[in-house]
Order: C-alpha cells, then structure tokens, then sequence
C-alpha cells in the first residue's frame, strides 16, 4: 500500500523502530535524537549499523549481550496445562535461566503467560514452584507464589497512563510501604523509587512526571521495576522491547542479564526471532496453543523455530 500510495505521488512520513522496514521501504532517512536534528540521508548511502550509531551517539558493538552462565534448580515446572487457547502445555524454567517463548501471532503464547499470572483460568494441569504444587486462580495468587508478569500492552494492561512514574512503579507493592497505621510510607516508597530511577537509568525529570509523557523504553522500564518490587521468583516478560529504540532494547537486555545473574527465572515472550536467539538459554516453541519444538541456544536457527512455529516440524521436548 505504501509503494502504490508513492507511486501515486504522495509523500509519506514513515516512522520506525524497525530498521530493516526502513531499508525496504523508505528513500531517505532523517535521524533524531533527545529531540534534536541528527542527519538526514539516501536510504542507498547508509547501513543498519550506521543509523544505530547516529540515533544513539554511539557505536552499539554488539545488539545481545547474553549473558553466559549455570542454570541452577528448576523453579517452576507446568505440567499438562490446559484452557481457552491452551492444550496440554509442558514446560520448565530454571533458576537463572532465560526461557525465550516464540511463535507466530495467535499461538498461545500470550494466553499461556497469562494463564500463568492467573489472568485466565485453566481447565486441567499443575503448576509447580520450588517443587511444591501451587493453586493460582488470580494474579494475586501468582504474585504471592513469586510470579510476575510485565504485560505485553503496557499502555493497556502495565501502565496507568494519567498517574506518575512513582504511583505507577508502586501500584501492585503497596503492602510492603504501608505502616501499621494503614498509611503509606511516602519516605520509604520515594526510596524505592528513586533507586530504580537511577539503577535502570529511566529518564524522566522526577518520579512525579505523568508516566505518558514518558519514551516507550522508559515506560516500559518503569512497568518491569514494578514487576520487580514484588520480588519475583519468575519474572515474564511478554514482547519487552516492541516500539523500544535499539538503545533502550539494549539496556533491558542488560537488566535481564542482571536479573539472571541473581539467579532469577526468567521467560521472554518475543515475536523478534533475532531477539529471542540473542538472549535465550532455550528455545520453546507454540502453534495452535501447543509446544511444538525446545532447542538449546547453541542449536537453534530461525530456519528451525519457523518450522515448528508454522506446525511442519516437531522438535521433541
């Protein structure tokens, strides 16, 4: 449509995170950065690698950093798991594992981590943690379980848009600031959030900016410190870089590293092939609300993932 809409005559104005779109479609290319004019130039004149280095102000050598290191005991175990667009799902994550979930749209992904969260109900199957069968019917049964999930429309389902970055960051915590009083201990809670401001290097004026006002990155960093002030045995990230730039994208993949290295379990829900290779100890994969193949990271391609993803092969799990 957008060939015939310039074949037309037309100007179009095409704005992305997508760079390999831009490549595809686009002509030129302007380039801004903090809000400020960067360059302008022919498609035909740069490469992927170059925008990078200008949205950015610097060259960005290597776009997943993973992180390598021992997965320790299995933290939760799903067995059997079934529901509204779920059929006998198996699988298993480890302490300081990232489990990357791939699929096409439509696979189950998304209601399988929801399913998880107790955000949709299940019909049959056990859910483990720490070895130890768990009842989650809500997503205060999962929270209590230490199971957090950053949703994948975080304006719709993470974020509170018209409230500020602290109130969003401390909504689904506010027990651990409440005084015997049942007031909240506004010192203790700023505490908290002025230390994720500053450690997850979430540029916002003050934690009292409207969180809408925030960069895509930024909110999102701000839904996974929410996630994370539960203090999570799980943590779920469903899609967590969608409409991120490449900088930000490369700041969560360090912060996973970071929560891996703590020993956390993490699963990274991702529609991005490329990112979920990058980051992953192991690969699962959906079609039709099943696991359809499991792949080491040393041994998984996007040949391979596509394959399963599609429902033309099936690799043993």
């Amino acid at each position: 449509m957008i060939r015939q809409l310039r074949e037309e005559g037309r100007g179009i104005v095409y704005i992305s995170h997508r760079l390999k779109e831009i490549f595809e479609i686009c002509d030129d290319v302007t380039v801004l950065r903090d809000g400020e004019f960067v360059c302008e130039a022919p498609v035909s004149d740069l490469t992927e690698d170059l925008i990078i280095e200008k949205m950015e102000g610097r060259s960005i050598t290597d776009q997943f950093p993973r992180l390598v290191c021992d997965a320790g005991d299995w933290v939760l175990e799903v067995e059997s798991l079934s529901g509204p667009g779920l059929d006998d799902v198996h699988f298993g994550v480890r302490a300081g594992e990232v489990l990357g979930i791939s699929g096409l749209m439509g696979a189950g992904r998304t209601e399988l981590m929801r399913t998880l969260f107790g955000a949709r109900p299940h019909t049959e199957g056990v859910i483990r943690v720490g070895g130890e069968a768990v009842s989650i019917r809500c997503p205060a049964d999962a929270l209590a379980h230490g199971i957090v999930y950053v949703s994948e429309d975080r304006k719709g389902d993470g974020l509170v848009l018209d409230l500020p970055v602290r109130e969003n960051m401390t909504l689904s915590s506010l027990a651990q600031f409440t005084r015997r009083s049942r007031r909240l201990d506004l010192n203790a809670e700023m505490a908290s959030v002025s230390d994720y401001i500053r450690s997850f290097n979430i540029k916002t004026p003050s934690s009292s900016q409207l969180i809408r006002n925030l960069s895509g990155g930024n909110q999102q960093k701000v839904a996974i410190a929410k996630g994370l002030l539960n203090n999570p045995r799980v943590l779920i990230l469903d899609e967590p870089t969608r409409g991120v730039d490449v900088g930000a994208r490369k700041e969560i993949y360090q912060l996973i590293n970071e929560f891996k290295r703590k020993g956390m379990s993490i699963i990274v829900v991702s529609s991005d092939l490329p990112e979920v290779l990058g980051i992953s100890d192991r690969i699962l994969v959906m079609h039709n609300g099943r696991m359809t193949g499991e792949f080491d990271h040393h041994e998984a391609d996007q040949e391979k993932l596509m394959q399963c993803a599609v429902g033309r092969r099936t690799q043993a799990l």
